[in-house]
């Protein structure tokens, strides 16, 4: 029987008929309507929005994606949760979960389910202990949680000033900023707790950051959308409007990857009518058979900087130290990493797109260490020239690229080029046609077209989420 309104309809009524003066809700559960005569005073600093994905020990798989074993059963109630779920990993089976944060707790542990996904900031509000399962954390720009998750609000009468101004101790009015932009786009919906709605804004170096995921239903497939602005005027409704089903789409990408028909790339695509030309306009050949012992003898740290190296790397067979920690530049190569059976213990991601950032953060971390870096003969180095002196910088290169020729023209409307490599091969015999619109993975990719003069689209994150959020923003 839930609908809008359905957790928080009690304690409003109890504002009303004036037997309390103050309600305390979980912001997420509120209709963006508010009932006559009340009001919001006050809002909450946010608790991190992160989602938990809790897994039974025994049913955990780190070659998947999300570290759940493959076709195991996921306990959620939410259609937001499950639709993102099931684009990532449709292997999965989803079953309806209720309850009280410790009451779905308990069900897990009961082994009503294999895994359950649940907001990070109950668990931790609540102090509940969850050393006895597995936990992978979700970041809310991978899986994007709902409107104002992680914050309270704090509802009075309207009209008792009195109240409202003492609330105004308790009131973060950078945390209104941006849930604002959040509830104003489920409003925009008209959407309540049972739309497959996800909505995450932030406020980075005075510009706002949002991410949206919307799918029709539970089961369908969700389209997701990053937008940055100046200006949170206007933003909602620019993020709706993206989501119109008037709205024209590309009718053909062209990639310079090959992409299975497995790829999250390939089913967003399709969901939205574009069809793909996926193909690779570079060779890669190893350089070394045989890896050296010696080399990896008291190896601290192990950072890859594309799937390539991981891949040629492995297939060497490397004999590796269980305290060896393994860094990746972002979520393409840990899912890469994870099919060798490898949790990355750095993660690029999470510290920023700009590469220079992501190597000054994995200087604070491993600055002073030993450090293996395999990768392409003639890398750039950026990660290594950040890091502090005494740091052991050992380069290992392990394979080497080579330039397709004669690369077919491609006459799609959207071109999306992986590496500076692909960049130069394809250019080597084309050019830009009119019209067409060019997306980037990584900056160093961008400087190509800057030298060209060309325009160009930077995805959020250089994975196949952020590629989708690109061209549905375009």
């Amino acid at each position: 029987m839930e609908g809008k309104g359905f957790f928080t309809k009690e304690l409003e009524e109890g504002l009303l008929d004036n037997s309390i003066d103050i309600a305390v809700h979980s912001h997420k559960d509120l209709p963006t309507q508010h009932p006559a005569g009340l009001i919001i005073a006050a809002v909450s600093e946010r608790e991190d929005p992160h989602e938990l994905l809790l897994i039974l020990k025994d049913c955990v798989d780190i070659k998947q994606k999300l570290s759940v074993k493959y076709g195991g059963m996921v306990g959620t109630s939410s259609n937001r949760r499950k639709a993102q779920l099931l684009a990532v990993r449709p292997d999965l089976e989803i079953e309806d979960l209720r309850g009280n944060v410790p009451t779905r707790i308990q069900k897990l542990r009961d082994e009503d389910y294999d895994a359950i996904i649940i907001a990070k900031a109950g668990v931790f509000r609540l102090g509940i202990d969850l050393s006895e399962f597995h936990v992978e954390e979700i970041d809310p720009t991978e899986f994007i949680p709902s409107p104002a998750q992680g914050v309270l609000a704090i509802q009075i009468r309207e009209g008792n000033q009195e109240l409202y101004d003492i609330l105004q101790g308790l009131h973060h009015a950078d945390v209104a900023e941006v849930i604002a932009v959040e509830r104003k786009v489920l409003n925009l919906f008209n959407g309540g707790c049972h739309m497959p709605l996800g909505c995450f804004c932030r406020k980075e170096n005075g510009k706002f950051q949002v991410w949206t995921s919307k799918a029709d239903e539970g089961d369908s497939f969700p389209s997701r959308l990053f937008i940055e602005s100046d200006t949170a005027d206007g933003l909602a409704e620019r993020i709706v409007a993206k989501f119109s089903k008037q709205r024209k789409h590309p009718s053909k990408v062209f990639i310079t990857r090959e992409i299975s028909e497995y790829s999250y790339f390939r089913k967003a695509m399709e969901a939205n009518g574009i069809s793909i030309d996926g193909r690779s306009l570079i060779r890669t050949f190893p350089i070394i058979n045989k890896l050296d012992p010696y080399i990896l003898r008291d190896i601290d740290w192990i950072f890859f900087n594309s799937k390539n190296a991981i891949e040629y790397f492995f297939n060497l067979d490397p004999q590796l130290s269980k305290k060896t920690k393994f860094g990746v530049l972002g979520r393409a190569s840990e899912e890469t990493l994870r099919r060798f059976g490898k949790v990355p213990d750095f993660n690029g991601e999470e510290e920023g797109i700009d590469t220079a950032e992501i190597a000054k953060e994995f200087a604070r971390v491993a600055g002073g260490l030993k450090i293996l870096f395999p990768g392409a003969k003639g890398s750039l180095r950026t990660v290594q020239q950040m890091l502090p002196e005494g740091t052991r910088i050992i380069d290992l290169p392990i394979y080497e690229t080579g330039l397709e020729e004669n690369v077919e023209q491609s006459h799609a409307d959207v071109l999306i080029f992986t590496s500076p490599s692909n960049v130069e091969a394809y250019f080597e015999d084309n050019l830009l046609e009119p019209g067409q619109k060019v997306i980037c993975i990584g900056r160093s990719t961008g400087k190509k077209f800057d030298e060209m003069g060309l325009s160009y689209t930077l995805p959020y994150s250089p994975d196949e989420l952020g590629l989708s959020e690109a061209v549905f923003g375009l």
